[in-house]
């Protein structure tokens, strides 16, 4: 793949997607879906002309069966019935991060992927596993003043 291939894209805050040019100055993508034709669809259309395309293959069930879902962070606080600012404390994400990922401003990588699926399954193991990180405070002895 070569630069001339990459198209950069980005939305604006009013929702516009536009195309980022090489000069630095962008125009709207046009949108040439024609909506009309493929609400006029039937499902049997719809399914066969989603098979014909070649780059996009539907995908097999053990495929299907392997996929997990990306955990959502707003629905795991919720369920627990955390603030956002508990949630962060708990499981130790800055707020600021957190409130990023469940206003989608930012997305979760990785290995906070994983650590939002062990929160999601089991929120008591984390806790007790950062609990077990932290050594309390030497208490200051007699001696150790100068």
């Amino acid at each position: 793949m070569s630069e001339s291939d990459i198209v950069r894209v980005r939305r604006l805050r009013d929702g516009t997607v536009v195309e980022e040019l090489p000069d630095g100055t962008t125009r709207p993508i046009e949108d040439r879906t024609d909506w009309a034709r493929l609400e006029a669809m039937t499902e049997e259309e719809i399914e066969a002309s989603a098979l014909a395309d070649p780059d996009n293959p539907p995908l097999t069930i053990e495929e299907l069966n392997r996929m997990r879902p990306v955990p959502n962070p707003r629905r795991i606080r919720e369920r627990l019935g955390l603030t956002q600012e508990q949630f962060a404390e708990r499981f130790e994400i800055p707020l600021d991060t957190l409130r990023d990922w469940e206003r989608r401003i930012a997305f979760v990588d990785r290995s906070a992927w994983t650590l939002l699926r062990v929160i999601d399954k089991d929120p008591e193991a984390v806790v007790n596993a950062l609990a077990k990180t932290y050594l309390p405070p030497l208490p200051a002895s007699p001696d150790s003043r100068s």
